[in-house]
Parts: C-alpha cells; sequence; structure tokens
C-alpha cells in the first residue's frame, strides 16, 4: 500500500458480501458496488430465492446487463470491470447434486445457510441443518466449496442479542465437528464469541466484516430516538463486542475480511411500522472502511482487509488494478433518490474525511 500526504492507493478491493435485490433496485444501487470494488459475493435471498444453478445464471446475467448499461451510458469508466461471484440459497430441499452443477458451472462460489426465519427473504430458509441437509454439506466439503452462515439461531424464547451466541454454541460447534474440513465464512460477525470462535477453529474459516459492525453499537439504534437506518441483522450489539471486532481486523488476522452486508431498502419499507432489516453502506463502503481503519491508527492494515484476505481464501488471484482515496471532507447525504427509489445511506448526514 501506498500512503502519500493526503491520499491512499490500495489494490482494488472485493466486496465478500452484498445484496443487489431485483428489478429497479438492482439497477440503482449495483453502480454504488462496481464504482468500488472488482468482484462481489452476491447474495441469493430475493424475494424468489436463487436456489438452482439455472436460477443463478439467469441472475448473474440480469446484473451483467445492468453493469453494461452503466458502461454504455458512461456513468462508470469504460476501464473498469466488474465480477459478479454467485451463490446458492440452502434449503430443506436442496440436492447434493445441485453442489456438484454449481461446482462445475465455474460462476458460483458458496452455498448460503439462512436459518429459516432469521433475516430478510428468508422464510425458505433450513430448519433442520443436520436432519436435512447433511448430504450436501459432506459434497460442499468433498468439493471445497465454502458455506457462508448467517450465524443466528432464530428462536422466539432467545434474546435478539443472544442469537449469534446460541447458534455457535447449538449450531457451528455440531458442524465443525461432525465436518473439520468444510469452508466456513462466518457471516457480518457481530460478537465478541463470534471472533473468538473464528479466531480459535482449527478448520478452514474466514469472517466478513460490515463497517456498520465497526463503527456503531446497539445505542445508535436508540440515539435521538429511535433510528430504523441502523436496524440491521445481525443487530448492532453493545461495545464490548465492537471492541473484539475492531481487535480482530486490526490484529492483521488473515481470517477476517470486507464484507458490506449492503442491504437496501426504499425509504418507506424501513421508516414503517415493521421496518426492513438492513443498512444500505455501498454509497460510502470504502470511505467508511478507511475512516475506521484511521482512526484506529490501522490504516496499515486496510488493504489487507479489503484487498488481499478475501481472494486467499476463496482461492482466486487478488486483483491487478487499483484504488484511489483522498482525503476530503465527505458530508453523507441524508438520502439518495433514484429514480422513484429513495435510500438513506449508512451514516446519514455524519461528516467522514475520505472520498473516492
Amino acid at each position: 500500500m501506498d500512503k502519500l500526504l493526503d491520499r491512499i492507493v490500495i489494490t482494488k478491493p472485493d466486496d465478500w458480501h452484498v445484496h443487489f435485490r431485483d428489478g429497479e433496485m438492482l439497477d440503482a444501487v449495483i453502480f454504488d458496488t462496481v464504482k468500488q470494488f472488482s468482484r462481489a459475493i452476491i447474495m441469493p435471498n430475493l424475494a424468489d430465492a436463487i436456489k438452482t444453478t439455472k436460477m443463478a445464471e439467469n441472475y448473474r446475467s440480469k446484473i451483467l446487463d445492468s453493469f453494461a448499461r452503466l458502461k454504455k451510458n458512461n456513468q462508470i469508466p469504460q476501464e473498469n470491470t466488474f465480477t459478479p461471484l454467485m451463490t446458492i440459497y440452502l434449503t430443506d430441499d436442496t440436492k447434493p447434486e445441485e453442489v456438484l452443477s454449481a461446482h462445475s458451472s465455474g460462476f458460483i462460489f458458496a452455498f448460503k445457510l439462512y436459518p429459516a426465519a432469521s433475516t430478510t427473504n428468508s422464510s425458505a430458509g433450513v430448519t433442520n441443518l443436520f436432519g436435512n441437509c447433511r448430504k450436501v454439506l459432506e459434497k460442499l466439503q468433498y468439493v471445497g466449496m465454502p458455506l457462508l452462515i448467517h450465524a443466528e439461531l432464530p428462536d422466539k424464547n432467545i434474546d435478539i442479542f443472544d442469537r449469534e451466541r446460541f447458534f455457535i454454541d447449538r449450531i457451528l460447534i455440531s458442524l465443525r465437528r461432525d465436518f473439520p474440513d468444510i469452508k466456513l465464512v462466518f457471516e457480518h460477525v457481530s460478537t465478541k464469541e463470534g471472533v473468538d470462535f473464528v479466531m480459535e477453529d482449527t478448520g478452514p474459516i474466514a469472517a466478513t466484516v460490515t463497517p456498520q459492525h465497526l463503527i456503531y453499537n446497539r445505542n445508535s439504534l436508540f440515539s435521538g430516538g429511535l433510528n430504523p437506518h441502523f436496524y440491521c441483522l445481525p443487530i448492532l450489539k453493545a461495545e464490548e463486542h465492537r471492541q473484539a471486532i475492531l481487535k480482530a481486523v486490526f490484529s492483521g488476522s488473515k481470517r477476517f475480511f470486507l464484507g458490506t452486508d449492503s442491504a437496501p431498502h426504499n425509504r418507506s419499507l424501513k421508516e414503517n411500522r415493521c421496518g426492513c432489516a438492513g443498512c444500505y453502506n455501498a454509497y460510502n463502503a470504502m470511505a467508511l472502511y478507511a475512516s475506521v481503519f484511521e482512526a484506529n491508527n490501522s490504516i496499515d492494515k486496510l488493504e489487507a482487509f479489503a484487498s488481499f484476505n478475501g481472494p486467499d481464501f476463496y482461492g482466486l488471484p487478488r486483483n491487478r488494478d487499483f484504488l484511489v482515496l483522498y482525503r476530503k471532507e465527505n458530508i453523507i447525504p441524508d438520502m439518495l433518490e433514484i429514480g422513484k427509489i429513495q435510500l438513506v445511506p449508512l451514516g446519514a448526514g455524519s461528516v467522514i474525511h475520505w472520498n473516492i
């Protein structure tokens, strides 16, 4: 990494966890990702979940078509490239043969585990991992394809702030015991217990880290009143958990890397009697990460976290182009209007000091 006075030059990063949605929302939000990242792991939890290789292929085509329109309209430089890395939504009915089909596709890079009813569009998620998905897990371990885990146990009797801890105790420990060589990604890690599991596990494992879990704690949800734009799943936790995530990321461990979990919802669906979970952070993702790294005197760790650890874990080459961040006052807008879509970006109204 080259740091020169008021700028930072790093290898072009990738986003290892992003939600593009579909339809108008896809066209609205893809620009913010492709202007910063060369590749992205695309989440499969659309309203019509991406459950097969064929569905993933069709969704990938929509994403590439949207990217091509951005280039055609000169909204991004012609030399920009972007590769969507597709995933498949694991269900109780997924067949082991689907793993082989996905693995041979060349464009699918993981399966995603959503415990049923754990987050947005997770109603088709897994209800009994070991009872219904054991043969699929065996096949994933055999071919070396990662399993990406939304690590929350959505039991109504469990406090929402404890769901990650209970998932580790009741599911993840058994998963590692029964499948010691399966590649796991602990998505959007949000607790000290999650960090400790990733650091201490003896198998192949990594964790993605969002800007919101690095920057904010659960007080932000209630500062000045109830703030729905800080509501995400996993929910923001107490300060001790944020400090544990910061310590892990700045430790230099290769097991932690960038995954925004950027999850757009129209403003009307966030500011609602039953507001949706998800933070839209893609608008300023790299500036947000750079700000928190600098605030913790760890700007020298940014490139490995954003650009090296992810591709190394997935067995992909590191990018060969670069991203430049400039020191410049950056006032995050209160709202983004894109056609009929209104989005409130993470940190709306606040000032950060990096821009791309």
